[in-house]
């Protein structure tokens, strides 16, 4: 007996001449493992190993401990092996996910994952879909216990903070095994795409407050139209402001309600907007780009023209022309013109505002209401929009949409409580009274305009379109 111990005490001491060989022998199969099958230690392997490291302190006060380390290496070794081998394989899963493939920005999503469990053997596991950074994940992960032979349904929702199409790839998996020393990460391709679009959900919301008489929740307003408007359009509940001679008495004995009619233009007219996407437009307001507010203000407005009979049109622009959709009528549009804003983001590139407007002059020759929605910043960009809409006022009806900054407000209507912050409110002060000046001359020349901040901006533009409507500028 002593014979063996001698030569395994020789054997070691040899080992112990190569500490690199037993770092190889010990980090191989870990490699192998991460590598090739996805698998890792454990937090109770980690914990487990700490035995032997402790062990190997003894080493300093009494030599003859090392082959007590080697065994229980070894033995830790063959506990760790024969735990590899519950781990599940990869046929013992399988996922699949249903979303829609249409969402709105920064509306909230529904995703619903099914995850398979077709082994005989129960397991816990995390799962996470393949969610792109733009995506905000309620809750980003689920850890689930899976009985044997069973199906598990899990829900999450999602926000996207940027537009644009994203696609959904993968679905992870991470098992572990029975006595919980390893785990193994598993990817299961399920592919789908979502494309992101401008807020759609004001839109419905529209409707339904129209159906019920009640677009001051949004902070529409009635216009009391200016001439007689011979169209009948709709019958509704009578209001204080309505005209006693458009009651409907035939309606308002069968409902027993006070009910009147509504009518609007029989002139079909026609709508087209400018959209900056220059350097201008990538300012952030309440979380999204200025050219974000736009584009979710464009929508509605569309949506409220082409409901009332009129034609709309988009041209985006920077240093050149990205998109142009035709004005056209009907409810269709609307998908056109979604189709064109969706993936359009703002560049770092100066705008070209005579290429734009050179654009509409060849594309658009009758008389249209030109809505230019943009962001001014300095005196060249103020000069040019003065000039080029100040030219259409004889053709077209111009209509410029100027969007706030909030921080020059603030600064302005901020408690001073030292010279710099003075300074900086004088300074602020300076730029808004030029921004007046701005307006100003824009209405001199026959323009009209609208100064608003960027996420107040749908209710003041479409009250603006009613009111053109209701006075018969066009």
């Amino acid at each position: 007996m002593n014979g063996y111990l001698d030569r395994a005490q020789e054997s070691f001491q040899w080992l112990q001449t190569l500490p690199w060989l037993i770092l190889l022998l010990y980090c191989t199969p870990l490699v192998v493992l991460g590598y090739w099958k996805r698998v890792f230690p454990g937090t109770r392997l980690l914990l487990v190993m700490l035995l032997p490291c402790a062990l190997t302190w003894a080493l300093l006060i009494w030599q003859d401990l090392a082959l007590v380390i080697a065994a229980v290496d070894l033995l830790v070794l063959l506990v760790a092996a024969a735990d590899v081998t519950t781990l599940p394989t990869r046929r013992a899963f399988s996922a699949e996910r249903q979303v829609d493939r249409i969402a709105s920005l920064r509306k909230p999503h529904r995703v619903t994952l099914g995850i398979f469990n077709h082994s005989q053997r129960a397991f816990r596991i995390e799962i996470r879909d393949d969610a792109p950074q733009e995506f905000q994940t309620t809750p980003e992960k689920f850890s689930i216990a899976m009985e044997p032979r069973s199906r598990a349904t899990l829900h999450y929702d999602f926000r996207v903070s940027r537009r644009g199409a994203f696609a959904l790839r993968q679905v992870y998996l991470r098992a572990g095994s029975r006595w919980g020393m390893w785990q193994r990460f598993l990817e299961y391709p399920v592919a789908s795409d979502v494309h992101v679009y401008p807020d759609m959900q004001q839109l419905s919301e529209y409707a339904v407050l129209a159906r019920k008489n009640r677009l001051s929740l949004m902070g529409l307003r009635r216009t009391r139209r200016v001439g007689q408007d011979n169209e009948f359009e709709r019958l509704r509940d009578y209001t204080v402001d309505d005209n006693y001679k458009h009651i409907d008495w035939r309606s308002t004995a069968r409902r027993n309600k006070l009910t009147v009619k509504d009518f609007q233009t029989n002139q079909s007219q026609r709508i087209i907007f400018l959209i900056d996407s220059g350097r201008m437009m990538t300012n952030q307001s309440a979380g999204l780009s200025l050219l974000d507010h736009a584009l979710n203000a464009m929508l509605m407005l569309s949506f409220v023209a082409l409901r009332q009979g009129d034609a709309v049109g988009m041209v985006c622009f920077s240093d050149q022309i990205h998109s142009h959709v035709p004005v056209r009528g009907g409810m269709a549009q609307m998908n056109r013109l979604l189709h064109a804003a969706f993936d359009r983001f703002p560049q770092l590139v100066e705008s070209r505002y005579d290429e734009a407007f050179l654009y509409l002059d060849s594309h658009c020759k009758k008389r249209s209401l030109v809505i230019l929605i943009t962001n001014v910043i300095d005196e060249v960009n103020a000069r040019q929009i003065q000039q080029y809409l100040g030219v259409l006022a004889g053709r077209h009806l111009p209509l410029g949409v100027l969007l706030r900054d909030h921080r020059l407000f603030d600064a302005v209507e901020a408690n001073c409580q030292n010279d710099r912050e003075l300074y900086r409110a004088a300074a602020a002060a300076e730029i808004l009274n030029w921004r007046h000046e701005v307006l100003t001359d824009l209405q001199h020349r026959a323009v009209l305009a609208l100064d608003v901040f960027p996420e107040e901006m749908t209710a003041p533009l479409v009250n603006r379109y009613l009111e053109i409507k209701a006075r018969h500028l066009l």
